[in-house]
């Protein structure tokens, strides 16, 4: 009976010395796995729902400052189309890995002009708080600007200090070029959170 007892002890510790040299390797392959599967999920959200950026410069002062970290959705625009104030994210043409941040004003079909220093959209005055000053300069839109099915037209809100859609080097922004709108401050942290498009 002794014997019996010894061997069934034996092999039951044998397993446990096996279950051990396993152990290691089973949460190294775990490890690996979970990486990478983080991996590809922030490939895709970095891909097809958001991604970071920062501010540089000042074009769009008081709303947006220099330094601030945003995050840019580019998710809804698959559903929906850019609408009227939205603050938006778009390549740089001319300047490789260089995107600009603007609001649109006109939309697609709209008829663009700035006389004045007021804006206006089919004839009529703009009505907006987002430009408090004066516009000095009306560039290219001195003269109306027809808008085509899937163009907008883009200020800054420092519209007397901002490079956009009254420039030649900047223009027009098709639909199709728009990375996504900027969604979230989250820095500073003091004024971390929603934007307010509208």
């Amino acid at each position: 009976m002794g014997r019996k007892g010894k061997e069934v002890e034996d092999d039951f510790i044998g397993e446990g010395d096996e279950e051990r040299e396993k152990g290691p390797l089973r949460e190294l392959l775990g490890m690996i796995l979970y990486i990478g599967i983080v991996l590809v999920i922030t490939f895709l959200i970095i891909t097809f729902v958001g991604q970071r950026t920062h501010v540089s410069g000042d074009s769009m002062k008081n709303t947006l400052n220099h330094g601030d970290q945003l995050i840019v959705d580019k998710i809804t625009y698959r559903f929906r189309d850019p609408v009227r104030f939205d603050i938006i994210v778009f390549p740089y043409k001319y300047e490789e890995n260089t995107y600009y941040i603007k609001r649109i004003i006109g939309l697609p079909g709209e008829t663009v002009q700035i006389a004045d220093g007021e804006i206006y959209i089919n004839g009529e005055v703009l009505k907006e708080s987002y430009g408090r000053e004066v516009i000095q300069d009306p560039g290219m839109a001195a003269e109306p600007i027809e808008l085509g099915e899937d163009e907008y037209f883009v200020l800054g809100d420092n519209r007397n200090a901002s490079s956009d859609s009254r420039e030649p080097s900047v223009g027009v922004i098709c639909g199709e070029d728009i990375v996504g709108r900027a969604w979230i401050r989250i820095w500073p942290l003091n004024k971390a959170g929603i934007l307010k498009h509208q």
